[in-house]
């Protein structure tokens, strides 16, 4: 098996390739790999893609060496290729889509190494989009969108602030959502929907509690706009993860497992794919099933 590291081009994660060198030189065993640095976004899938299509009879193992866009980066690179494999080495970055699995050590090296690959579901968005962990819209995107902007300024509490935000301007959406062909909200506004592959979003929010990542379906949450005083209510059931069996919360949430989302909106809105925007008006989401052959640390 050939290993390929890829880094991201952030100043803040130059000193990974610093550490996976320490790491491999400390392993005790001798692996065949190598280093690539992104340097813009985008560039891990470009580079993946490539890398696939000048070796495909080859076993390679893509190493996700970040956080959640950087790991789709290089999902989104990987499908349709065969004999490879995606892994992920969370150096010093936390991310959503390992908390999916429970007591694994992601950022151990040998770990990933004895590990063992598990074909997994992606979600498709229109063409050639995808997202691994959760794709979500309406209040989300609006937290999600301002968390990012405030990010790359350097707050330090970039949710929290995207949240306060949302409060005023993302709590009602007009946008039309059918699940495999069924329409959820008959032109009523929303306040959020998400699409889970995996069970968590935005650090903190367990977002999609019954998520599977390989069973062939997305866990589509559409919850109904409320008051700002219900939505405070809603909150915390909501970030747990209860909000699909607490009395409280589950009468504003309609919930479906399917293979297909249809969304709609008169006005330009974002999807969040795996903390990444993507602008529209109309987005057909698909599940792929087993598309990702992911390996889980030993």
């Amino acid at each position: 098996m050939h290993y390929c590291f890829i880094i991201n081009a952030e100043p803040s994660k130059a000193g990974n390739a610093d550490k996976i060198q320490a790491d491999i030189d400390n392993l005790g065993e001798s692996i065949d790999y190598e280093i690539y640095r992104t340097t813009a976004e985008k560039t891990a899938t470009v580079f993946v893609k490539e890398y696939c299509a000048e070796h495909p009879k080859d076993e390679v193992c893509f190493v996700a060496c970040g956080g959640d866009g950087t790991i789709n980066e290089v999902a989104t690179g990987m499908v349709g290729a065969a004999k490879k494999h995606l892994a992920v080495l969370a150096y010093g970055s936390g991310n959503d889509f390992i908390k999916y699995y429970e007591g694994k050590d992601f950022l151990s090296l040998k770990d990933m190494i004895n590990g063992k690959a598990h074909k997994i579901d992606i979600l498709k968005v229109g063409d050639d989009r995808y997202s691994i962990n959760v794709c979500n819209f309406g209040f989300d995107s609006v937290v999600a969108s301002t968390a990012n902007k405030l990010s790359r300024k350097g707050n330090k509490n970039p949710y929290r602030w995207g949240i306060v935000k949302a409060i005023f301007c993302g709590r009602f959406n007009r946008i039309q959502v059918k699940a495999d062909g069924e329409l959820l909200n008959e032109g009523k506004r929303m306040l959020l929907c998400t699409l889970g592959n995996n069970k968590h979003v935005g650090g903190e929010f367990f977002c999609s509690p019954r998520a599977k990542n390989d069973d062939g379906l997305m866990d589509v949450g559409y919850c109904k706009t409320t008051t700002l005083m219900g939505f405070l209510g809603l909150l915390p059931i909501y970030t747990v993860g209860q909000h699909l069996d607490n009395p409280k919360a589950s009468s504003h949430f309609i919930y479906r497992q399917s293979k297909t989302v249809d969304v709609h909106s008169d006005k330009q809105i974002e999807l969040c794919l795996d903390g990444e925007m993507l602008p529209g008006n109309d987005f057909h989401i698909e599940v792929l099933p087993e598309a990702i052959s992911f390996i889980i640390p030993a």
